[in-house]
């Protein structure tokens, strides 16, 4: 009975992540470039292999960034739709791709360390690319990022007019992706601590089945 209880709690793990990246998407929660994203989509790729996850995850991300645009364009009066600003989303699901990708080279069981290090790896990689890519499709067509190298640095390092400068955002994404992938991994690693010796020997990634202990070889039954 315990155990079923604790697969339970493993299974709900991924919806769970899934709510707390949709809710840090609400504008106005959290500082500007702060959001569980690059830790949800970084542990996705390290926790999540059953398709009904991965779905999942994109699910929830192409439905707040379609809700946000509206949001933006009704709310806001920002023009969103435009082709350069449509380019620049396509480079940030190539960097969401990107991240998940990463979290594909660790395995549940590496440890907190490289686990934390990959994922504000991945939040700085997410920074200079989408930063980057603002500059080179210039979407709102700010007049500093011009297109030479000193465009670029004030795209990286200073940003726009009216806008904090970028190294605030900058230093928001690294904190938050260092902070939600530290929570995340700690969940996942307390949750592991708790699984039978079975599953652990088995290593069972979250969100999977239990293996049949009938069904299971006899090296793990030894």
């Amino acid at each position: 009975m315990l155990g079923k209880v604790k697969q339970k709690s493993n299974n709900a793990l991924p919806y769970l992540f899934m709510a707390l990246f949709a809710l840090s998407r609400w504008p106005g929660l959290f500082p500007p470039s702060f959001s569980a994203a690059y830790a949800v989509v970084f542990c996705a790729g390290v926790y999540f292999t059953k398709r009904i996850n991965q779905w999942f995850l994109l699910g929830t991300m192409l439905f707040t960034d379609i809700a946000l645009n509206f949001y933006y364009q009704n709310v806001k009066g920002w023009d969103v739709w435009t082709l350069s600003n449509l380019a620049h989303q396509g480079v940030v699901y190539f960097c969401w791709i990107m991240l998940f990708v990463l979290g594909r080279r660790f395995k549940p069981g590496s440890s907190f360390v490289s686990l934390l290090g990959g994922g504000i790896l991945g939040a700085l990689l997410f920074y200079l690319i989408t930063n980057t890519a603002s500059w080179l499709f210039n979407p709102f067509d700010n007049p500093e990022y011009h297109k030479n190298l000193a465009g670029l640095l004030i795209a990286i390092v200073k940003g726009t007019g009216g806008w904090p400068d970028a190294w605030m955002f900058f230093r928001n994404t690294l904190l938050s992706g260092g902070l939600f992938t530290s929570l995340f991994v700690a969940a996942m690693k307390i949750t592991a601590a708790s699984e039978s010796p079975q599953d652990k020997e088995a290593g069972v990634r979250a969100g999977e089945p239990e293996e049949n202990p009938e069904t299971a070889p006899e090296e793990a039954k030894a």
